[in-house]
Order: structure tokens, then C-alpha cells, then sequence
């Protein structure tokens, strides 16, 4: 694997001697060093996307989406390579990494490609003709859970819009971003279009954020660190597109199919061993209804595995880190002293699993509305079950957090679901466990971000709009 920075069309060292492990959360092992960016490595980046906009911005749309679909015939045919990478960086299990994490992207940069040829870039409104514009040169800093979709679904509308790019991952899993890099310069982009380099946010990525000649970031992460981007890039009026946190709740109305319902909010929450932003991590049901929960849930958990992510049938495979595996234990800790009842989680790590950060799934009981871990994000295997008494509480409840990314209503009554839907306040809502859709625009109110991704709504982000004003004939 190549452990260099790629700048303008070529692979270079970094101007740091620094290193950065990158670990195998599932033994522990270090899969490879990549270097720790300086400030001086991101302004060579920008510098170069910065020169080569103008040209690449000229280009038409056609010209743009047919190097991106190459990038998806490229990423198809490394697709199993792409899989197994992602596993051993992040441990999602080897079937929903092929699945997920790999099939989503390359459909979503095919779909970049369609939405370029097809977008309609001006249009007339009374004597104005409006213009869309690329903002510029765009920094994509994206994090750890979902590597490769999260890069896609920044570097592939930035630059099928004509924008171009510099891409920082995070530095816990860095290696799929580098091999893409490896795909992008194969695909034939011209020379300081896509500029790739690593390191922590501290360092690159704030460098990034400040640098004048960045026309827009857009930034996926914690809502903490949302909030750093967002004032440092304030200092330069730049556009900022910010995912952040969530702790979505999934409210079970009372006339649900309450088994189907645990179960659908049991595999949002377990996804990716709770490491999803979109995750349903609060359980809301009828007070009524608690025991019953209480048994289908241990019903259900009892059959999802926890174990190796390359071996046949595991549901849940280790954590990013050390670091994040005692974060939760922590939260599962405090829980349990504000009054929480441990459910399901307590069990022993097998012995074979000891070397990796394997956490439980864990479902917590009996918590109040404003318990720690009803109110902060704690990115991990862990459920939290509150206990409402009627339809206006549960609805008081669900909107009672500095989020609002996602959420879920259950219930046989179409248009009760629907009603209560339309009152959450949140970003995405599913009814009775409907599908993720990938067309449709992704992102959150509140403390969990601002602008949208995913779809034409993602395209969009990247542009600006000139109002040009025609003399009116006579």
C-alpha cells in the first residue's frame, strides 16, 4: 500500500517526518504507517486544486461524468479488494462491507455521473438567466465508520459539478481513500482535480478549514468537532456543509407489530457495531409494553453473533479502537448509576476475541428521557429503551435532543405514522422499518448539521447561482 500524499497528479513524500499507525481493530495488529500531514502538505494541495480549477470547471458535463463512471468501473472490478480493505480497517463483517460499504458507493458514483449529464445548469426566471456555478475548490475531510461511501458521496457531485478536491480521511482508517486515489489517477483526471493527503484534524485538517483559497468544506464528523470547523471557517465566510451526530429515537405507537418494531431498531442501532451517525439508539415504547419488549429483545440479540468480521455469520464485529471500546463501556457504566437496567450486555468478551475492541450489544432499560445516555451520542453497540405514556410525550421525548439526523415510527395505521412523522424534528424519518434511500437528501436539523447530501440535493451543494440580468426587449 502506498504511504504517500498525491498532489497534482503525483505520489509524493510528505513534508512530515511523522507517521501515523494505522490498527486492525479486530487484533489490534498494525495494518500500515501512513504519514501525519503538515501545514505545508494542505496548502501544496489547495494550491494545486486552485490552479487547475478554472480549466477543469470549463469542461462539460459530459467530459466530467464520463471520467466518473469510469471511476465506478474501476471501483466494481476491485470491488472484493475494496471489501476486505474496509474490514480490516473498520471491522464491519466481510458480507455487509461488500454490500454496504462497497455497493453503495460504486451505484452512487454511476448515479454522479447520470445526475451530471442530466442537470439543467441554467435557467431562465423573468429577464434573469441563472447560472450555476462551481463554488471552487472544495476540502472533503471525512471520518471512520463509513469510509469509501462518505468520500463518494463528497469527491464524486464536488467534481462531477466541476469543482476540485482535496481529501483528507481520518487517519483511523485512510487505506480504501489512498487505493480510490490510486483508481482516480487510473480513471485519467487531470492533474490536481482530486489531491489526496492524511494526517489529524489538529493539524491538515484545520489547515484545510483556514486556508483563504478554499472555497467550501464540507465536513463529516462529531458534532464537537463540527463546531471547530465551522468557527474557524468563519473567519473566511467559506461554505460549510457539516454531518454530524444523532441519537435518533424509534417510536412504537401502541397498535405496532412491537416484535417486528425491536427487531428493525435492533439492527439500525447494532449496524456496524452501533458506529453509524444514523443509528436508532433510543427505543420508545408504551410504558405498558416494557416486560414484553424486555423479552423479544433478549430473544433477538441472543442470535446476533459478535466475533471475527471475516468469519461466516457474524452480525457484529469489534470498534474502531481501544479508545472508543472504553468511551462506551464508560457510558454503559454510567447508565447503570443514573438507574438504568442492563437488559442484555454483560456478558464476557470470548477469549478469542481479547486482543480486539469488542464491546457487547447492550440494551439498556428503564432510561429516563434525560439520562446521559439518552441525550449524548455514544457510537457503540449499546440501545437505550424509554417508556412514554401517551402519543404526545413519545413525541416530546423524540424531539427532546441537541440532534436531529434520523429517526423511525411504527404502527399499523399508515397515516397515524405518518402524522406522528411529520412532527418529528428530524432529517430522516422511516416508517416500519422502509429502506434507506440513497436518492433521497441526507442530513440533519440542529446540532446534527446543516446542508444535505446524497441525490441531486447533494449535487447541488456545490454550487453557486449568478443571476445574470438581460435587457428587456422592446
Amino acid at each position: 500500500m502506498n504511504n504517500q500524499i498525491y498532489i497534482n497528479g503525483k505520489w509524493l513524500d510528505s513534508n512530515s517526518d511523522l507517521t501515523i499507525p494505522v490498527l486492525n481493530p479486530t487484533t489490534g495488529g498494525v495494518i500500515a504507517n501512513i504519514p501525519a500531514g503538515n501545514v505545508v502538505d494542505a496548502n501544496m494541495a489547495v494550491d494545486a486544486a486552485y490552479q487547475v480549477f478554472p480549466a477543469w470547471s470549463r469542461k462539460t458535463s459530459n467530459e466530467r461524468a464520463d471520467l466518473i463512471d469510469r471511476v465506478a468501473e474501476l471501483l466494481l472490478a476491485k470491488s472484493d479488494f475494496f471489501a476486505e480493505m474496509i474490514t480490516s480497517e473498520v471491522g464491519m463483517p466481510l458480507k455487509l462491507s461488500k454490500m454496504i460499504q462497497v455497493g453503495n458507493a460504486i451505484a452512487s458514483w454511476k448515479h454522479y455521473a447520470q445526475i451530471a449529464r442530466e442537470f439543467k445548469y441554467e435557467e431562465s426566471v423573468g429577464n434573469s438567466l441563472l447560472v450555476h456555478d462551481p463554488i471552487g475548490v472544495v476540502a472533503c475531510i471525512t471520518p471512520w465508520n463509513f469510509p469509501l461511501i462518505q468520500i463518494t458521496h463528497k469527491i464524486a457531485p464536488a467534481l462531477a459539478a466541476g469543482c476540485t478536491v482535496v481529501l483528507k480521511p481520518s487517519e483511523l482508517a485512510p487505506l480504501n481513500a489512498i487505493a480510490l486515489a490510486q483508481i482516480i489517477h487510473e480513471a485519467g483526471f487531470p492533474p490536481g482535480v482530486f489531491n489526496l493527503l492524511m494526517g489529524n484534524g489538529e493539524d491538515v485538517g484545520e489547515a484545510l478549514v483556514s486556508n483563504p483559497k478554499v472555497d467550501m468544506v464540507s465536513f463529516t464528523g462529531s458534532t464537537r468537532a463540527g463546531k471547530r470547523v465551522g468557527a474557524i471557517a468563519s473567519q473566511s465566510i467559506k461554505r460549510v456543509a457539516l454531518e454530524l451526530g444523532g441519537k435518533s429515537s424509534s417510536v412504537v405507537l401502541d397498535d405496532a407489530d412491537l416484535t417486528r418494531a425491536i427487531k428493525g431498531t435492533l439492527n439500525s442501532c447494532f449496524l456496524n457495531s452501533g458506529q453509524t451517525c444514523l443509528a436508532h439508539t433510543r427505543l420508545l415504547i408504551p410504558e405498558n409494553k416494557y416486560d414484553e419488549a424486555k423479552t423479544i429483545v433478549l430473544a433477538v440479540v441472543e442470535k446476533m453473533k459478535i466475533g471475527d468480521p471475516f468469519a461466516e455469520g457474524t452480525r457484529l464485529g469489534p470498534v474502531i479502537s481501544s479508545v472508543q471500546k472504553d468511551r462506551i463501556k464508560n457510558y454503559i457504566t454510567t447508565a447503570k448509576k443514573e438507574g438504568a437496567e442492563v437488559i442484555v450486555g454483560e456478558a464476557e468478551i470470548p477469549n478469542e476475541l481479547l486482543s480486539g475492541n469488542f464491546v457487547q450489544p447492550t440494551v439498556l432499560g428503564k432510561v429516563k428521557p434525560n439520562d446521559t445516555v439518552a441525550q449524548e451520542e455514544i457510537f457503540g453497540p449499546v440501545l437505550s429503551i424509554i417508556t412514554y405514556k401517551d402519543e404526545e410525550e413519545a413525541l416530546k421525548i423524540a424531539n427532546n435532543t441537541i440532534y436531529g439526523l434520523g429517526g423511525a415510527v411504527w404502527s399499523n395505521d399508515y397515516d397515524r405514522a405518518m402524522q406522528f412523522a411529520r412532527q418529528m424534528r428530524t432529517g430522516q424519518v422511516d416508517i416500519n422499518g422502509a429502506p434507506f434511500n440513497t436518492l433521497a437528501p441526507f442530513g440533519g436539523y440542529k446540532q446534527s448539521g446543516n446542508g444535505r447530501e446524497y441525490g441531486l440535493y447533494g449535487f447541488k451543494e456545490f454550487f453557486e447561482i449568478k443571476s445574470i440580468q438581460q435587457e428587456i426587449q422592446k
